[in-house]
């Protein structure tokens, strides 16, 4: 295909499909969407304000809470206003540019989340290994270098396979049978051969969740052994506890993402709709349980919660009077 022919097709824009074989019950399928969107919302920025407004939260662990809760939050931003468009007003097109610009928001923030969830682990291991090293480890300056590494890591993989996929042709359809600009999904429609960019996205994400996974289980391990040396029992639950928040965090995050990848790559039989459904789920049912998990199992956050709300009510009270 030439240049031109090349650079005319790739201008036109993507079609989304939604859900193949349930356009009609779109409608009903957006209710749960939406509420699920709704309680992310609500929930990380809840999350957001009591950690920035509660001077007793202002530790390591917590900044890390909050980071996290951004990330949900832009990582939700980037992909529901648009399925709920698909669903409620059939606005089902979407441009080039854009369908790329979304394919980088979530798989960047896909991978910041998991160097979150690093940084998490060992602020974890340091607390409980080494307490005493605690303040002079991790200090402010060094929280947000970590974050800005996670970014900057996300952003530099992800970057150069936005590259490689906007320098393919796209001549077969124009339609994505899925609810977002998928990956594999997208790729699909390339009429050149994306083995390039395949192989480049297959061993960032192995090295990407594959060292990090290593280094968390590592962690995690360390911190069990040291729990269990401890002489009270009080002490040790209090840290089980901690950590089961984050253990929650890192399975829903790991384990749902591998089956929706493994899904998208390899269909096992299973109808188109089930296999977008799980991906569609994947983006907008962790996000929803993040600030439900630490608000159930971290009783700091749930005081701070409280306090964020009683504020909110006082000063509701005082307006109406």
């Amino acid at each position: 295909m030439s240049t031109n022919n090349r650079s005319n097709t790739n201008s036109l824009p993507f079609l989304l499909m939604g859900i193949p074989g349930l356009e009609a019950l779109h409608m009903w399928i957006s209710i749960p969407f939406c509420f699920m969107y709704i309680m992310t919302l609500l929930g990380n920025s809840m999350v957001l304000l009591a950690v920035r407004l509660d001077k007793s939260l202002h530790e390591p662990m917590y900044c890390f809470i909050s980071r996290l809760a951004v990330i949900n939050l832009i990582f939700s931003t980037a992909v529901v206003p648009k399925m709920l468009g698909v669903f409620w007003l059939d606005s089902r097109k979407i441009g080039f540019e854009a369908c790329f610009i979304q394919m980088f928001f979530i798989h960047t923030f896909t991978a910041v989340e998991s160097g979150v969830l690093l940084a998490m682990s060992f602020d974890r291991y340091i607390a409980i290994c080494n307490p005493l090293r605690y303040t002079t480890t991790l200090t402010s300056s060094r929280t947000i270098q970590i974050g800005l590494l996670s970014l900057a890591r996300g952003a530099s993989v992800m970057t150069p396979l936005m590259c490689l996929l906007t320098s393919l042709p796209y001549c077969k359809t124009r339609v994505i049978p899925h609810s977002y600009c998928e990956h594999m999904a997208v790729v699909e429609l390339a009429c050149a051969d994306p083995s390039v960019s395949d192989l480049y996205s297959l061993i960032v994400a192995t090295l990407l969740v594959g060292t990090d996974s290593v280094f968390i289980t590592f962690s995690y391990g360390m911190i069990l052994r040291s729990v269990m040396r401890l002489p009270s029992q009080e002490a040790r639950l209090k840290a089980l506890r901690t950590c089961g928040c984050h253990v929650s965090i890192i399975l829903l995050f790991y384990v749902g993402g591998l089956l929706s990848m493994y899904l998208q790559m390899f269909s096992f039989g299973l109808a188109p709709h089930v296999q977008v459904l799980v991906a569609d789920f994947y983006l907008m049912v962790p996000p929803m349980l993040n600030p439900l998990i630490y608000g159930i199992k971290m009783k700091q956050i749930q005081e701070g919660i409280f306090k964020l709300l009683g504020k909110l009510a006082g000063l509701s009270i005082s307006q109406a009077d």
